[in-house]
Order: structure tokens, then C-alpha cells, then sequence
């Protein structure tokens, strides 16, 4: 089943539609981002994070870039804004981009083409990006003034802390390979062999326990950069100790101790 929006298409596919595919649709301007495009990101991933029968979902982009950054349009209104309308405004891709990195789902980035600026704090919400290897990827904020305030915490994350540094202040554009060397990118494909990958993937994730790849992904957000402390041990104890007593739980040592196939591969 697929819905048609201004700046998204939205489709589900998979036994009861388990997997989504939200794809950015707006190739006459190379997805860059606008009011509309982060209102339709944030409400989309806001209730597709609500169905607990969802399994994945894939961000993809129609066109030859995957996401420009801002659109050009937009850019030409925001120079009028005032402080506070440049706030509001920041705070609603902030929001959006918040909605998607603490989505429940695991969320695939299906990157075919260039992304630049905010599209890379898109790609960087995501908690597996596939790129096509002719991909480039900028942060060319500074270039025009600016800084990637917004998108600074995720791209950080998943960047790394020195190669953030340079590409913050340099604005240089660097490969999908460099990406995929420094982390941001973890599979590098070819145009022809991208969604193989991206299919490959999403049937390694449907074939874990659903609440247990939720958990995992909770999981490493909330100890990534936390101290460990006794307090942190304790919650990690009670973490494993809440799902071995689950329904899935059980029923995933059961099935693995006698050689048969839980109810979720059924």
C-alpha cells in the first residue's frame, strides 16, 4: 500500500506490512528541505514510530541527490526572519530530526545520491546508511556564514569528534568512501547492487525477536557516551533480566535450544 504527500511518498511492504519506505520526493530540487518537507518528516516518523507491527523503515530519495540541505526559497525567506522567527524555525528541524533519531523502528538511510548539509544530519539520525559509492557528502554551512548547530550533535556522533572538527570549518566535500571509512557510512554499494544491500539488511533485522531489535537500539543510544557507573550496571542487569523473563524472550531461547523457529520468523 503506498500514500502519495506533497514531499513524501510513504509505502508499506512485507508480511502485514512490516517494513516502511519513506522516500523524500522532491528531486526538481534535490529534496532539499522546507517547512513543509520537516513537517511531513517529523508527522511521518512520529506515527510510524507509534505501530508496534512495524519492523523497519527505509529514508530514501527520488532523483540524483538524496538531500541538498535547505531550499533555496526557504533560505531567501529565512534571511528576513527575525531572531525569534530563526529560532522557531530551528527548533522545528530540530524536532523533526529528534523524531527520527529516537524513532523505536530501526531506520535504514537508502543514500543514492549527494547529500549536503542538513541532509547529512538526516543520513546521521539514521541507524544504518547504505550509500552508492559516487555519493559525496558536505557540511557546507560555513560557507555561507553559517553552522551546522542543528544537525552538530547527531553528525558528531556519527562522524566522530576529530573528523567533525575539520569538516565543520573546512565546508570541503568529501567521498562516500572517506564517509564510509570514518563511520558515517556503514555499507558502500554500487547503483546497481543498493537496495540488494538494503534488502539484505532488512531481512538480517526481521529476523531478530521485534522487541528485542527495539530494545537493542534503545539500548545503545542511552549507554553510547554514559559513564559506567554502579547505577548504569544496575539498569544494564535489569535491561537482559526484563527480556529473558519476556514472552519473546522465552520463547527465542526456547526455540534456539530446540532447533525450531520462533513465532516471528514464522
Amino acid at each position: 500500500m503506498s500514500e502519495q504527500q506533497s514531499s513524501l511518498k510513504i509505502e508499506r511492504s512485507g508480511p502485514s506490512g512490516q517494513i516502511a519506505r519513506v522516500t523524500l520526493n522532491r528531486p526538481e530540487v534535490r529534496n532539499a528541505f522546507n517547512e513543509g518537507v520537516i513537517a511531513e518528516l517529523t508527522a511521518a516518523f512520529a506515527e510510524l514510530g507509534r505501530d508496534p507491527a512495524l519492523r523497519a523503515i527505509v529514508l530514501a530519495a527520488e532523483g540524483k541527490a538524496f538531500c541538498a540541505g535547505a531550499d533555496l526559497n526557504w533560505m531567501k525567506a529565512m534571511a528576513g526572519y527575525s531572531w525569534d522567527e530563526n529560532h522557531a524555525d530551528a527548533s522545528r528541524l530540530a524536532e523533526m530530526l529528534w523524531t527520527i533519531y529516537s524513532c523505536p523502528v530501526p531506520v535504514i538511510a537508502r543514500v543514492q545520491g549527494d547529500v549536503y548539509a542538513g541532509g547529512v544530519g538526516l543520513v546521521s539520525v539514521c541507524d544504518v546508511v547504505v550509500a552508492v559509492d559516487t555519493a559525496g557528502f558536505c557540511l557546507s554551512e560555513a560557507k555561507l556564514g553559517l553552522l551546522p548547530a542543528t544537525i552538530g550533535p547527531y553528525v558528531v556522533r556519527a562522524l566522530g569528534e576529530q573528523a567533525s572538527r575539520r569538516y565543520f570549518i573546512t565546508a570541503e566535500r568529501f567521498s562516500a568512501a572517506e564517509a564510509h571509512r570514518l563511520g558515517l557510512v556503514h555499507e558502500l554499494a554500487t547503483a546497481e547492487t543498493l537496495d540488494d544491500k538494503v534488502e539484505a539488511l532488512l531481512s538480517a533485522l526481521c529476523a531478530n525477536g521485534p522487541a528485542a531489535v527495539r530494545a537493542c537500539k534503545r539500548l545503545v543510544q542511552d549507554v553510547a557516551h554514559a559513564t559506567i557507573t554502579a547505577s548504569l550496571r544496575d539498569d544494564t542487569a535489569r535491561r537482559i533480566a526484563d527480556i529473558r523473563a519476556s514472552e519473546e524472550g522465552r520463547e527465542g531461547v526456547q526455540s534456539f535450544l530446540n532447533k525450531s523457529r520462533p513465532s516471528w520468523l514464522a
